[in-house]
């Protein structure tokens, strides 16, 4: 099976939510039992989407058809990313939660893999997605408590948008590790056990 494994912290050997995703990935079988592709978004630095950067089916790319070297770079990238979520049984995501919402480089990666034709379309009913039966697990680490049960869980813009952008495209099966409460100094240690304990009990 094909895994594909996403971090989008900006804190490195810091990172909560980097260390989870690891767990994950070592949890489902890692290299051993996956064609594993990994991507650090930061590493990276993952341009936004334009014209340019949009993968080929997306009709955004239409706008921009002639491109120099560096630009068809950017744009192959972008077409690798695409199929490689397509491609992908499981996908691992790394999310930690930045002002109330996502990194702008995992708004980025989002970005590419919303194409019309590709992994939704319009049809009578209204859109349909396109990119289904896949498992995707999310590893979250949020500063603070934002859970359903919070008086903040409205402000959470993180886990929320990433259900529904995925659901959009046809992604039923969502899992989620969180850890939570990790600016509280009370908090975080038992909230990042909980997190790993969260992990050992997924199903490989």
């Amino acid at each position: 099976m094909k895994l594909l494994h996403i971090d989008s912290s900006i804190t490195g050997a810091h990172s909560v939510s980097r260390e989870l995703s690891a767990l994950i990935v070592e949890k489902l079988g890692g290299k051993q039992e996956h064609d594993v592709t990994y991507r650090d978004l930061v590493a990276e630095d993952l341009p936004h989407l334009t014209a340019v950067t949009a993968p080929s089916a997306h009709p955004l790319s239409q706008a921009a058809p002639n491109l120099d070297e560096a630009q068809a770079a950017k744009r192959a990238e972008s077409d690798a990313i695409l199929n490689e979520f397509l491609a992908a049984d499981i996908v691992v995501i790394g999310v930690p939660m930045y002002n109330f919402t996502l990194p702008s480089v995992l708004k980025a990666w989002i970005d590419r893999l919303l194409v019309p034709g590709t992994t939704f379309k319009y049809g009578p009913n209204g859109p349909e997605g396109l990119a289904g039966g896949k498992r995707i697990i999310l590893a979250i680490a949020r500063g603070g408590i934002y859970g359903e049960a919070s008086a903040r869980a409205s402000a959470e813009h993180a886990e929320s948008f990433l259900r529904v952008a995925l659901g959009f495209i046809g992604v039923e099966t969502i899992e989620t590790v969180v850890a939570e409460g990790l600016a509280i100094v009370d908090v975080k240690d038992a909230a990042i056990a909980s997190a790993r304990d969260t992990v050992h009990r997924l199903a490989a």
